[in-house]
């Protein structure tokens, strides 16, 4: 179908396990669109089941959905917000100039905040001093100095000690002095969510966890780490990662992982939906669609508000 829409992009976004994939891959076969991903561990080849790369959900009546930004840098890299704005910028710039309507699909809330608000982010480059003295130090004390910045550029994900001095690096750094990306483009966005009550999302992530594990987790992480990619890299990928390192280290049992790692998704998703909140409380307006409707319906519900403006 020709879409006529006054939006330059749609985000289809909501929690884990919530099934925007093949929302997305849906809505982009009906209008001749591409798929962006907004998801900050689908951009490293190899980690396929541990971060839900569902590639059979791109494949809708036979016709795979073009789909960019997943499996673009080796695991082990420390992939940010500032490099996705920046690769984000050209792909949205290709799309554009060959008139594909862009489809952003991911649950990473401060990938999809990043590009619909065009906030400025900026590189900071590694500090090599600092990080000798830093390593120095024990996890508490890391803990402490990262408390002193009044603006924390992120405080959520310091469970592993290079999480913790990276942090510190990033507040340590003059802003002013940061490399800033300043070409993003300012785009008007329908913002998707797919919301299930939160019984019916923790099943959901039950069995789908379950279904990942049965599938090959371990052994896919047991790879990551043959070809060389150290337990502390992994550990800092966070969730699946953390605990079936902790689980192929020794460190906990299997039963124990199943269960640890079960319940971190569960908190995640949590934390997910109050991203989702305080994007609402800034003024961005997500539509929120109930999961439990038929995808038509969900398609007909999008594609109507794609082109009532």
């Amino acid at each position: 179908m020709l879409l006529k829409s006054n939006y330059d992009l749609l985000v289809v976004t909501g929690p884990t396990a919530s099934g925007k994939t093949s929302l997305a891959a849906t809505i982009a076969y009906m209008v001749g669109g591409e798929i962006v991903s907004a998801d900050s561990r689908q951009v490293y080849r190899g980690m396929n089941l541990g971060t839900g790369k569902d590639y059979d959900d791109y494949t809708i009546n036979g016709t795979t959905i073009p789909c960019h930004l997943i499996d673009i840098v080796d695991p082990g890299y420390k992939y940010n917000v500032f490099e996705y704005q920046r690769d984000f910028n050209k792909v949205y710039s290709d799309l554009r100039k060959r008139k594909v309507f862009p489809i952003v699909c991911g649950g990473s809330g401060m990938y999809a905040d990043s590009i619909i608000t065009g906030y400025k982010m900026y590189e900071v480059p590694p500090d090599t001093g600092l990080r000798i003295e830093l390593e120095k130090k024990s996890m508490d004390e890391l803990r402490e100095i990262l408390l002193t910045f009044k603006d924390l550029h992120n405080n959520t994900d310091t469970d592993s000690k290079k999480r913790l001095i990276r942090a510190i690096e990033i507040e340590h750094s003059s802003r002013n002095k940061g490399k800033t990306y300043n070409g993003f483009p300012r785009v008007k966005a329908l913002l998707v969510g797919i919301m299930f009550d939160r019984e019916t999302r923790r099943k959901r992530i039950s069995e789908r966890l379950w279904q990942r594990l049965n599938s090959g987790m371990v052994d896919e992480v047991k790879l990551l780490i043959d070809h060389g990619i150290d337990a502390e890299t992994l550990i800092y990928y966070g969730l699946e990662y953390k605990y079936i390192t902790f689980y192929l280290t020794g460190k906990i049992s299997y039963d124990e992982m199943a269960k640890d790692l079960e319940i971190a998704i569960h908190q995640f998703a949590k934390r997910q939906m109050t991203w989702f909140r305080g994007m609402e409380r800034k003024g961005l307006k997500i539509n929120w669609i109930d999961g439990e409707l038929p995808m038509e319906e969900k398609v007909k519900i999008v594609l109507d508000k794609l082109e009532s403006n």
